[in-house]
């Protein structure tokens, strides 16, 4: 059916942003140490978490139990989102100063401007907004028990962890690697600056993020970038109010600037996951269309957690995404790969 346009007006879009701090990468540290989920799927080998793990000191293994258990690494994430902190000290300053309604606000997950004021309310104590919420985000894996934690924990109690966790492992994690790190993430931030002025805002997030789409929303008119190489290769996803944020893997040119056949990461990812029978029969299964967990494990008489973990390797390559609790196949991931060795190849 044709259209008559009677507009001069563009479809609006969003400003992309770059931001780098020790601190982020901080927070997700600790936030990737605690994810037993998915912490065998990180580039970091697991034999190099376990020996980090046995070189932090007692009282830091037990901020950290407590984070895993009551994932206060998203509460660490939304406060560092409140201002340009300086440093660690800055960041500790505000947290003892913000006062205990507006830390519990803070800490709350923001899900979209229409549930603000259940958000408001459930931060004073109002046990119905609170469970309104939890049940808005019941299809989040910890979102609600998440809520009600940070709604009826005493507060103090949280300030004093957060404080702790983060200044224990700033100062036996970050500190002694700090000088790279901030090479690191300042090569990296630098890139993406220099890439975001010749880009639309749609392609540098894709570009960023190794293959993310993002689509323009109404009440999201910016989004946030930030380097991390803590949790490569995976991209970390985040809402504040307004902001879209995107944790993204720094770049391997980014960590090794000096090595000028250094190819692109997700170019080995994609051959890494493809260098296997398993996960080959899998994308054969799936170019056909999109399946089930179920689907793919009775195809392929596996058990099912051992499918779960090469599906996770696929999607961390971005060659499979979930859509609808389907998996499906990202076609053109697939097809551009050998145009991307061949431009590899050619030094491009």
């Amino acid at each position: 059916m044709d259209v008559l346009h009677t507009t001069s007006r563009k479809r609006e879009t969003y400003e992309v942003r770059i931001e780098a701090s020790l601190l982020w990468e901080c927070a997700l540290g600790i936030a990737a140490i605690t994810n037993t989920r998915l912490i065998d799927t990180l580039e970091k080998p697991k034999e190099s978490w376990d020996k980090l793990k046995k070189s932090l000191s007692e009282p830091l293994i037990e901020d950290l139990k407590y984070v895993e258990k009551n994932n206060t690494w998203k509460s660490l994430l939304l406060l560092l989102h409140q201002k340009e902190f300086r440093d660690l000290s800055d960041f500790i300053t505000f947290l003892e100063g913000v006062d205990d309604q507006k830390l519990r606000f803070i800490c709350i997950p923001y899900i979209g401007m229409k549930f603000q004021e259940l958000r408001k309310h459930a931060s004073k104590g109002d046990e119905s907004s609170r469970n309104r919420l939890k049940k808005q985000t019941k299809d989040n894996p910890y979102f609600p028990g998440y809520i009600e934690f940070i709604c009826t924990t005493n507060i103090q109690n949280l300030r004093d962890h957060l404080k702790s966790v983060m200044t224990r492992w700033y100062e036996e994690v970050i500190i002694p690697k700090q000088e790279t790190l901030i090479q690191i993430l300042t090569r990296d931030k630098e890139s993406k600056e220099r890439m975001n002025e010749k880009l639309k805002p749609e392609a540098m997030v894709e570009w960023a993020t190794g293959g993310i789409t993002y689509l323009p929303e109404p009440s999201v008119p910016t989004v946030l970038l930030i380097p991390q190489s803590i949790y490569r290769p995976w991209n970390v996803e985040g809402d504040v109010e307004g902001v879209k944020v995107f944790y993204y893997p720094v770049a391997n040119e980014s960590i090794y600037p000096d090595d000028k056949d250094m190819p692109s990461y997700f170019l080995v990812q994609k051959h890494k996951a493809l260098g296997d029978e398993a996960r080959l029969r899998m994308v054969n299964f799936l170019k056909g269309s999109d399946r089930t967990l179920q689907e793919i494990t009775n195809e392929l008489n596996m058990g099912k957690s051992t499918v779960h973990h090469h599906l996770k390797i696929l999607r961390s390559a971005r060659l499979v995404e979930t859509l609808d609790g389907k998996y499906h196949l990202k076609a053109n991931a697939v097809q551009s790969l050998s145009n991307e060795l061949m431009q590899y190849l050619a030094g491009d």
